[in-house]
């Protein structure tokens, strides 16, 4: 069977970036409904189309391909007081969005002086990755996958 819309799309993978160090492992088979449903990066997903089980390939992604473009406007310096006792570098808040925007995702990068920074970028924006998979699997999508836009578990609904 040839990937084609609406067919569950499994795939081996791993992603370098450009000067070789692993990004993902990909420890775990990638798995998504092909078609447009933003379950893998477009660019990913048009080199994919067509190919059946078996086919490998190579995929430089360029960062707006990925993650996008690193933007400096979403770090920030916010006073110490705002955070929980418990502050590490590292660690995620979500910033509440204001009506009708999305809710972003804020990493902890630096704590100092009564600061700290967060950064609102993924950690990967900026970066060209280089995406190595073989497709191990391609099935009919269910209805029911349809629907909601992702594969579902063996067994049916799973959130």
């Amino acid at each position: 069977m040839q990937i084609a819309k609406n067919t569950v799309v499994t795939l081996s993978y791993k992603v370098h970036d450009t000067d070789g160090n692993v990004v993902d492992a990909g420890e775990q088979p990638l798995i998504y409904v092909h078609g447009g449903y933003d379950g893998i990066f477009p660019a990913l997903e048009e080199a994919l189309h067509g190919k059946e089980v078996g086919t490998s390939l190579e995929l430089k992604l360029l960062p707006e391909e990925a993650f996008g473009d690193y933007d400096a406007a979403l770090v920030n310096i916010e006073p110490r007081n705002l955070f929980p006792d418990e502050l590490q570098v590292g660690m995620q808040f979500e910033r509440a969005a204001e009506e009708g925007d999305e809710e972003m995702l804020y990493t902890v990068t630096e704590i100092e002086d009564g600061k700290v920074v967060v950064d609102g970028n993924h950690p990967l924006a900026g970066m060209a990755l280089l995406f190595a998979c073989t497709i191990t699997e391609v099935r009919a999508a269910t209805p029911e996958e349809l629907a909601h836009g992702h594969v579902h578990g063996p067994g049916g609904h799973h959130h």
